[in-house]
C-alpha cells in the first residue's frame, strides 16, 4: 500500500472516501467512556468500518474486534492485534480450524454447528451460542435480525438446554441504528428467554445496532442499563460490537460531476455509482445527505445525481443547490465511512474509490487507490 501526502481537497483524486481523523477520535472517545464507566467490553464490528489503515488508533481506545468469518478475523487479528470474536450464520469445515486459532470466543448459530465443532474448538477458545430474543424493532425487514423466520440465532423453543457442556457465553444482536430504548426491549427478551442459563455462563455479547454516537443517542441510559445488568449478574463479561457507531459521521465520499445531460431534468453524471460505492441508498434505500445541498426545488437549482455505469436505475437522488452545478464540480456525500466502504463493487469496471485519511485542514494522507487490477482480479 503507497502512502501519499497532499495538501489540498483538490489534489485528492476522485472518487474518494475520506475519513476525517479527528471526528474518528471524537467517536473512540465516547465508546471509550462508555466502556469504561459501565466497566463493559467494546469491539468494533468490521462488518461496519474496516478501514484498517485506522487500527493503530481504534485499538487505543476498543477492546478488540468481532468478525463474521474467516477474513475478517484474520484481518482483526493481523491489523488490530487485540481480541477477535468471530460469528457466522454457518462456518465451513475447511475454514473452521484457523477460525478457531485466531479467535478468542467462537459464537455457533445453532446447536447442529455446536455440535459439529464443539469437540475441535473446546480448550482452544471461549465457546459461545447465538440465540434469538425474539423482540423485533427494526423496521426494514432486510436489516432485522429478529424478524420472522430469521436465520439468525436459536429461539427459545429451539434451545437445547440438556446440550451447553462446553459453552461458556450467549450472544444476541436485534438492533439496527437505534438508540437505548430498543436495547431494553431487547435484553427485557433475552433475560425472559435465557437468564436461568446465566448462572453457568462466563459472557454475554449484546451484538451491534447500538447507535452510541449519534447526537440524539442517550449515552447516561446506556451507562445505567449495563450498570444495571453488571450488579444482577457480577460474574458475567458483558460486550458489545458495534461498528457503524464508530465509523458514523466519520467522513465523506467525494466524487466529480463528469456530464450534465438534459431529459426532462438536469441530470449530473458523477464518476462514483449508488449501485457500486454506495449500495445502501438502493438497497434501504436513503437519501444520502449532500454538501451545500437540500431537498428537491427548495434552492434554486436542482439536479438528479446519477452513477457512471449503464444501471438504469444507478441513482443517488434529486437535490437542489444554490448556484448551478458545472463538470468539474466537486460533490461531498456526506457519513459514507460506515456500512459503505466495505460494500463496494466493481460492477461495469468501475473505479473503486481511493482511500484517504484527513489529518488536518492542510494534510490528507492517501492510503491507497485503485484501478484495472482490482477489476481483474475478481472475475477469472
Amino acid at each position: 500500500m503507497k502512502t501519499n501526502i497532499v495538501t489540498n481537497i483538490n489534489e485528492l483524486p476522485s472518487p474518494a472516501f475520506v475519513c476525517e481523523e479527528e471526528l474518528l477520535i471524537k467517536n473512540l472517545e465516547l465508546l471509550k467512556r462508555v466502556q469504561d464507566e459501565a466497566n463493559v467490553n467494546i469491539l468494533l464490528a468490521l462488518k461496519g468500518f474496516a478501514l484498517w489503515s485506522t487500527f493503530d488508533l481504534c485499538k487505543k481506545y476498543l477492546k478488540g474486534c468481532c468478525a463474521s468469518g474467516l477474513h475478517e478475523a484474520i484481518l482483526a487479528k493481523e491489523e488490530f492485534g487485540r481480541e477477535v470474536h468471530t460469528f457466522s450464520p454457518a462456518f465451513k469445515d475447511e475454514e473452521i480450524d484457523e477460525i478457531i486459532d485466531i479467535s478468542n470466543h467462537l459464537v455457533f448459530n445453532s446447536f447442529s454447528q455446536f455440535d459439529r465443532y464443539k469437540e475441535r474448538a473446546r480448550g482452544k477458545t471461549s465457546i459461545g451460542l447465538r440465540v434469538n430474543p425474539e423482540y423485533s424493532s427494526v423496521e426494514v425487514d432486510l436489516y432485522n435480525p429478529c424478524g420472522t423466520f430469521s436465520r439468525l440465532g436459536i429461539t427459545r423453543k429451539n434451545f437445547q438446554e440438556d446440550n451447553l457442556e462446553g459453552v461458556d457465553g450467549l450472544h444476541f444482536h436485534a438492533l439496527c441504528e437505534q438508540n437505548v430504548d430498543a436495547l431494553e426491549g431487547a435484553l427485557k427478551n433475552f433475560e425472559e428467554r435465557f437468564s436461568e442459563f446465566f448462572p453457568q455462563m462466563k459472557w454475554v455479547n449484546f451484538g451491534g445496532g447500538h447507535h452510541i454516537t449519534r447526537e440524539d443517542y442517550d449515552v447516561e441510559a446506556l451507562i445505567k442499563l449495563l450498570k444495571d445488568f453488571k450488579n444482577r449478574y457480577p460474574h458475567l463479561e458483558v460486550y458489545l460490537e458495534p461498528g457503524e457507531a464508530v465509523g458514523w459521521q466519520t467522513g465523506y465520499l467525494m466524487a466529480t460531476v463528469l456530464d450534465i445531460v438534459e431529459n426532462g431534468m438536469q441530470i449530473a453524471i458523477l464518476d462514483t455509482s449508488a449501485e457500486a460505492h454506495m449500495p445502501d441508498t438502493l438497497a434501504m434505500p436513503y437519501r444520502a445527505d449532500i454538501r451545500n445541498s437540500d431537498l428537491p426545488n427548495v434552492k434554486k437549482y436542482t439536479y438528479r445525481l446519477g452513477g457512471n455505469t449503464c444501471l438504469a436505475g444507478d441513482i443517488i437522488g434529486d437535490y437542489s443547490f444554490d448556484k448551478p452545478i458545472s463538470v468539474g464540480d466537486k460533490i461531498i456525500l456526506e457519513d459514507m465511512i460506515h456500512y459503505t466502504m466495505v460494500k463496494t463493487t466493481t460492477f461495469n469496471g468501475i473505479k473503486l474509490p481511493s482511500i484517504v485519511l484527513k489529518k488536518s485542514d492542510t494534510c490528507y494522507q492517501i492510503v491507497n487507490n485503485f484501478g484495472y487490477n482490482e477489476y481483474k482480479s475478481r472475475l477469472s
